[in-house]
């Protein structure tokens, strides 16, 4: 029985450095995860034999275990490369077939898609306008398409809509004065005018049409006689255009005894583009004849400081070409545009498995969903117990290259033992033979 004993023992300890030589033949291999042998006892089925008697059969191979624990994340210079610290794999698609991987070696391919080097798509949420959209996972495809512009004031729906200014206005000022402006008379108040001498202070920003062409927005703050009062006036593009060509200012603002803004705040401004345009002698540019935004001064103060602006922002854009991809923590894939904008373009989703050792193995870095895997658990990054992604990182292979080269030594000692074994029984069997 010693033959058949040792031939088990041969043969699992062969297994044995099979799986071995394959985690080292994988040791750079980027989001492999390293094998592990399991061995159990066998023994032969006895109806009558007592449990202190039995003598076992040899050895069989129990089981191939593959270790899902973390490798070491390394950075790159590709920001569709993306790493997974934690649990879940990348959900891939093959014409329909779904496969799964740790590999984040990801690009584009000449349909916009995010492939790996096997042309598998990465699935995820789609994004609609910008929002990304949970819904079953589909391929990721990044569009090329220009971002369309967006005239000042379009964003209706939020909270930052229009112009948003925090400013300071110097409470020491007084209304000005002047005999040279308007043909007044020495001391008197003068009306306002773009000219330096009849306001206290001026900023400006850029604006935007619906057509995302640029215009200048320049708003003066006249002191009023009143105290704690500021006239808000502005014109656009240098023309006479403000507030629609109405006269006078388009608000007031009030602030209390402890310089802080009370009233006047938002106020709302009307732009005539094409009393702007034709103010400058060119021609109709097609964009929206007028525009109505507010203006909000929330945190604009009246203090016996210098005037500072602390914050000038409007919601505008023009039009834009996409220049990159970014990948957040969250898997959102951002795609930036040449006019400082970024636009959701779809979210990286990821899978667990309750048994990821039951998923089967296909090669290529994939993983397929078995009945003893269970279903796949999808979801986005950081949600219940899926990992954090990172971009422009690999996940390294985590087999332990020293580790892997004394279990090299421990299994080639194993099976030199179990030819002991052969040798021995065959010296018995030998001698048998030679007994007269």
């Amino acid at each position: 029985m010693a033959f058949q004993q040792a031939l088990s023992g041969l043969n699992t300890a062969s297994k044995a450095i099979d799986a071995t030589s394959n985690n080292i033949a994988n040791s750079s291999t980027v989001g492999y995860k390293a094998s592990v042998t399991h061995f159990s006892d066998v023994y032969a089925a006895s109806l009558a034999g007592a449990g202190a008697s039995q003598i076992g059969i040899g050895v069989n191979l129990g089981a191939v275990q593959q270790q899902f624990t973390q490798g070491n994340i390394t950075a790159t210079s590709n920001a569709l490369d993306i790493s997974i610290n934690g649990a879940g794999f990348f959900q891939m698609d093959q014409n329909g077939a779904t496969t799964y991987t740790r590999n984040g070696q990801f690009h584009l391919d000449k349909n916009g898609y995010i492939v790996n080097d096997q042309n598998l798509k990465l699935t995820g949420y789609a994004a609609l306008s910008g929002v990304i959209v949970p819904s079953t996972p589909a391929p990721l495809q990044i569009s090329a398409s220009a971002l369309a512009p967006k005239a000042t004031g379009y964003n209706t729906s939020s909270s930052f809509n229009g112009v948003k200014a925090n400013l300071n206005l110097d409470s020491r000022q007084s209304t000005p004065t002047s005999p040279w402006v308007n043909g007044g008379a020495a001391g008197s108040t003068t009306a306002f005018t773009p000219d330096p001498l009849t306001y206290n202070y001026s900023t400006a920003l850029s604006m935007y049409d619906s057509l995302g062409n640029d215009h200048t927005m320049t708003f003066y703050f006249r002191k009023t006689a009143v105290s704690g009062q500021w006239d808000v006036y502005a014109n656009v593009d240098g023309t006479t255009n403000q507030n629609n060509g109405a006269a006078g200012p388009i608000g007031t603002l009030t602030f209390g005894t402890n310089g802080q803004i009370t009233a006047g705040s938002p106020m709302n401004v009307t732009v005539n583009v094409s009393n702007v345009v034709a103010s400058q002698g060119k021609p109709p540019n097609g964009a929206q004849a007028t525009q109505t935004f507010p203006i909000d001064f929330t945190g604009t103060t009246q203090f016996g400081s210098p005037f500072g602006t602390n914050r000038l922002e409007q919601d505008g854009y023009a039009a834009g070409n996409l220049i990159g991809l970014s990948i957040g923590s969250d898997g959102v894939v951002q795609g930036r545009y040449s006019n400082g904008q970024t636009f959701a373009q779809g979210q990286v989703v990821l899978a667990n498995f309750t048994n990821p050792n039951g998923l089967q193995a296909l090669g290529n870095n994939q993983w397929s969903e078995t009945s003893v895997s269970g279903p796949a658990l999808v979801g986005a990054p950081s949600t219940s117990n899926l990992g954090v992604i990172s971009s422009s990182t690999i996940e390294e292979s985590n087999v332990d290259l020293t580790g892997e080269l004394v279990n090299l030594i421990t299994q080639q000692r194993n099976y030199q033992a179990n030819a002991q074994s052969i040798k021995t029984q065959d010296q018995v069997m030998q001698t048998l033979v030679n007994l007269r």
